[in-house]
């Protein structure tokens, strides 16, 4: 995908000390913020970072409502229709004031309207949804891509390969 219509702003973020990767997690304007389920979404990604063996990683993610994700789908892809996620690729390298390399690797973007209908239709819970929805973003991140979603493209079912590891984590949405 193109480059990302958000700025992301390294100096705005505490980097957590033994972290090796940085996530920033927000949601879009037309989103109540606050809820307990956003501060889990940063360690879960670090932890897949790691699964991947990624490091010196700075990436965002965003929630959404559909109307956001559509206009950006509209914009950045050309389909006029909302979507589940949407990744924006930076891959730009930098040093921060302490001369430590990082790799800007983009912005993803998740509709939890669409994340919510996704679980109704594949019969699995909001919760796994998300999860396969975050991995997929940092997926595309790192480079792969899929021509379409049939479980049979390799990127598709190694999305299900690493979710598989974090089924039997606690859950996002809910405590276990």
């Amino acid at each position: 995908m193109s480059a990302s219509p958000f700025e992301f702003h390294p100096e705005l973020c505490r980097i957590p000390q033994n972290q090796e990767n940085v996530v920033a997690v927000s949601c879009h304007e037309d989103m109540a913020a606050g809820s307990q389920w956003l501060e889990r979404i940063e360690p879960f990604l670090q932890e897949v970072l790691a699964r991947l063996e990624l490091s010196g990683w700075e990436l965002s993610v965003l929630f959404c409502r559909d109307p956001f994700i559509q206009q950006l789908n509209r914009e950045y892809r050309g389909l006029d229709m909302p979507t589940d996620v949407l990744s924006f690729n930076d891959g730009s390298v930098y040093q921060d004031e302490d001369a430590v390399e990082w790799f800007s690797a983009g912005d993803i973007v998740v509709s939890v309207d669409t994340l919510a209908r996704n679980a109704v239709e594949f019969s699995v819970t909001q919760d796994q949804e998300l999860k396969r929805l975050l991995i997929h973003g940092v997926l595309h991140l790192a480079g792969m891509d899929h021509s379409d979603n049939a479980p049979e493209q390799p990127m598709l079912q190694f999305q299900e390969e690493i979710l598989s590891h974090f089924m039997a984590e606690k859950d996002i949405l809910l405590d276990k």
